[in-house]
């Protein structure tokens, strides 16, 4: 087992995980500014784009896993840093590796965005069809025995 050839292994799937995750970055950005419009078919294929490319980067994932076990270490992120203290001790990938997990939480952050966006518009479906479906907007109440309270009808003006 070389560790030359394993860094050079690991060196190609970082390298395309760093452009697979600016990629996604490019993705989620076009997919926010579709959110705003009303554009089904342009948000569709924003859609269907952004999860091919979340599953190139399971796949890249995967073949980092596959690369920790082929050598003898555990697929997770322990393994990794100790692959890499094998075969790379200059230290010459631990950039690429900042870079990945950096670009990784910037796409996390707009995922995030980009679905509290969807949850708002969402909820302003729900308030709309609530509003042509009569239906009040306040949740139900449950009575002392988990039983629904009573809904009334019309005014109350007095009760005894």
């Amino acid at each position: 087992m070389d560790p030359e050839v394993c860094r050079e292994h690991l060196a190609e799937v970082l390298t395309e995980e760093v452009d697979l995750l600016a990629e996604l970055r490019s993705l989620l950005q076009r997919e926010y500014e579709v959110l705003g419009t009303k554009d089904t078919v342009a948000l569709e294929k924003t859609v269907l784009a952004r999860q091919q490319q979340v599953g190139a980067l399971a796949r890249i994932e995967e073949h980092r896993r596959s690369l920790c076990s082929l050598y003898g270490y555990s697929p997770d992120y322990a393994g990794l840093e100790r692959l890499l203290v094998w075969c790379d001790p200059q230290g010459t990938l631990v950039s690429r590796l900042r870079e990945c997990a950096q670009r990784a939480a910037d796409c996390r952050e707009l995922n995030d965005r980009n679905g509290t966006m969807v949850a708002a518009k969402l909820k302003r479906v729900e308030g709309l069809l609530e509003a042509l479906g009569g239906r009040p907007s306040t949740a139900d109440t449950y009575g002392s025995n988990g039983s629904a309270a009573p809904t009334r009808q019309g005014r109350v003006l007095g009760a005894a």
